[in-house]
């Protein structure tokens, strides 16, 4: 299901491939420079797609719930996150910054933006 989060941004399903959840999670995540795990019905999921939206980023956003094997990658996620409930899940540049209440504490303490710049995904 295709969505608008930016001009350039794709939402897509985490598929293509069977085997490890958390190699399939590595390989999506490295993808692209901002990489969400989302659920479309989630609020925190939907305003960390706006907070990097509204700065200019398209990120890629995987929609877990409309993914047949999205389940197994959202265990996979909970796992490497250490919490029950892991989604959003933000990866910038292929490494793991982690879900809403990480993101927003480099959001706030001013270490996003040149994450976003070294990824290739903020210019200015």
């Amino acid at each position: 299901m295709m969505q608008a989060w930016g001009t350039a941004a794709c939402v897509q399903q985490a598929r293509g491939g069977g085997g490890d959840p958390l190699e399939r999670v590595e390989r999506l995540a490295s993808r692209s420079a901002v990489v969400i795990f989302s659920d479309s019905s989630c609020c925190m999921c939907h305003a960390v797609k706006s907070l990097f939206c509204g700065m200019g980023v398209s990120p890629t956003v995987y929609e877990l719930d409309e993914d047949p094997r999205g389940k197994e990658i959202e265990r996979a996620l909970a796992r490497l996150l250490g919490t029950p409930q892991p989604l959003p899940a933000v990866f910038i540049g292929g490494k793991l910054v982690g879900p809403m209440d990480r993101v927003m504490a480099s959001h706030i303490n001013g270490s996003l933006v040149p994450l976003l710049k070294e990824a290739g995904a903020l210019w200015l």
